[in-house]
């Protein structure tokens, strides 16, 4: 079974990479097909270290439990992905998307309450 303080790190570093998926976003729009555009782009830059570091909290999360349990829980990136892309993009939610969240919850709990 997956530690408290394992989830809440795993779930974290979720919401953290959601972040570094809207920096990835903003940075594309600005790319042309030079190498200079890509180094001094500030956007794929914010993005790399904000992955970079969820990447830390998700090494140290999943120590504390089966990577059964606590491997599931990155999906919530996703939600966290539609909510900060409607935010901070512009984007636009249809019920479809609405009933992909509520499977990624549904599917997220169910793992993460089954017995082990």
């Amino acid at each position: 079974m997956a530690e408290l303080w394992a989830a809440g790190l795993i779930m974290f570093a979720a919401f953290l990479g959601s972040f570094g998926s809207l920096y990835f976003k903003r940075g594309a729009g600005k790319l042309h097909r030079d190498l200079r555009s890509i180094i001094s782009n500030r956007e794929l830059f914010i993005g790399v270290l904000i992955y970079g570091l969820s990447t830390v909290f998700y090494v140290v999360g999943v120590r504390g439990g089966e990577l059964s349990v606590l491997f599931p829980l990155v999906s919530t990136g996703y939600v966290w992905v539609c909510f900060l892309s409607v935010k901070y993009l512009g984007e636009k939610m249809n019920a479809l998307k609405w009933a992909g969240i509520c499977l990624i919850v549904l599917g997220v709990s169910v793992i993460g309450l089954s017995p082990h």
